[in-house]
């Protein structure tokens, strides 16, 4: 594992409605994965440089995962205009196809955090991970019951005290699939970990090294 800063370089990867903008943050010394992390919803203020987004992604660097976080559709540089989480989707998958090309065909780490928690467990069903992480997911915002456990480790971080998504909707509903995921409750968090982003990244770095 490296401590070393990782190195930034900004691209523009073709996507389905036009270029999206992206960022990879590459360790000095990584491993066999790389990580595709999804922000939260586009028509809020979402970007790829969300703090919950930006500490998820250090929390993967620190474990030796290079990162891509990229904007939707429409959102900074990204062409386009908001597709209800369907050519979000698209858009992901259009990004992890580019960084399995990258990075040779490594193994693919998702991770998403409030609506790019849905993006990415919707694109889980199309490309499935080595592993999955979710922070925050909207259930009860979006349709999720479509959507099928991934057959891979996965992670469910969620505050008890989330005043946008409701706890214990989070709970029933990660409690009635097959497999359930890991889920941790962090007390007294809300939707956007204010004072509590140190929680987060525990937690990520927590799950990555437990294997």
């Amino acid at each position: 594992m490296s401590s070393r800063p990782a190195v930034a370089q900004r691209i523009a990867i073709e996507g389905p409605a036009g270029s999206l903008e992206a960022l990879i943050e590459a360790p000095q010394a990584h491993g066999d994965a790389y990580a595709l992390v999804c922000h939260p919803h586009p028509l809020f203020g979402g970007t790829m440089d969300n703090k919950v987004v930006t500490t998820v992604a250090r929390a993967l660097q620190s474990c030796g995962v290079p990162t891509l976080r990229f904007n939707f559709r429409g959102v900074g540089a990204s062409t386009g205009s908001y597709a209800d989480g369907v050519g979000e989707t698209d858009d992901a998958l259009a990004v992890a196809d580019w960084g399995a090309r990258h990075w040779g065909g490594r193994r693919l780490v998702l991770a998403g955090f409030s609506f790019g928690a849905y993006v990415a467990l919707r694109l889980a069903q199309r490309r499935v991970p080595d592993r999955l992480i979710l922070v925050a997911p909207p259930v009860g915002r979006f349709d999720f019951s479509p959507l099928t456990a991934p057959g891979c480790p996965w992670l469910v971080v969620q505050g008890d005290a989330d005043d946008v998504v409701d706890p214990q909707s989070v709970k029933r509903w990660a409690r009635g699939l097959d497999p359930p995921p890991k889920l941790l409750l962090v007390p007294g968090v809300g939707h956007f970990f204010h004072g509590r982003l140190d929680d987060l990244r525990h937690a990520v770095e927590g799950e990555l090294r437990s294997v």
